[in-house]
């Protein structure tokens, strides 16, 4: 099964592609998605177009995509909202089942603690996936996110409550 984890970020959004085959993963590729353009819908559209390319590249079977935390900034949780709708979009148009993990579910699946630092995800991704040079912090993230949904859609009757099954 070749997963496509997604970090969604408006400036940055951080992907992140393993194999899993039984308790095995393998790193594919990793990267960070740069938002390019001068107004919110150009940053959409350059988000879309480049994880589009990633996916027709990388050929996942399926995806996952963190959950939206919600803060103090109201502006801030929404723009982070609308690249999290490109980050469902783009596997939705593909026909890929899409899981959804909060961020607590991702850092507890990875490294065994749900409230774990960057630091600390980034290391347990390096050694769950060892020999893989990781693009910075955002893409670090979405691998942990592929791991969580490795996890999580091999364990017979758990990956039916964090997945939803999206037909384009």
């Amino acid at each position: 099964m070749r997963v496509l984890g997604i970090d969604p970020g408006l400036r940055n959004l951080g992907w992140g592609v393993i194999d899993a085959e039984g308790s095995r993963l393998t790193h594919v590729a990793n990267g960070v998605c740069h938002s390019e353009g001068d107004d919110l819908a150009m940053r959409l559209l350059s988000l879309h177009t480049q994880l589009s390319a990633v996916l027709r590249q990388y050929a996942p079977d399926t995806a996952a995509v963190e959950q939206t935390f919600v803060n103090k900034d109201a502006v801030g949780t929404l723009k982070l909202g609308q690249a999290r709708g490109i980050a469902l979009l783009v596997p939705a148009q593909a026909g890929l089942s899409i899981g959804e993990y909060a961020p607590n579910k991702v850092k507890k699946t990875v490294v065994g603690v749900g409230h774990a630092a960057k630091v600390q995800v980034e290391h347990m991704v390096r050694m769950q996936l060892p020999g893989a040079v990781i693009n910075g912090p955002d893409a670090a993230d979405a691998l942990a996110i592929a791991i969580c949904h490795a996890h999580y859609a091999r364990a017979p009757g758990v990956a039916g409550l964090y997945e939803k099954k999206v037909r384009a």
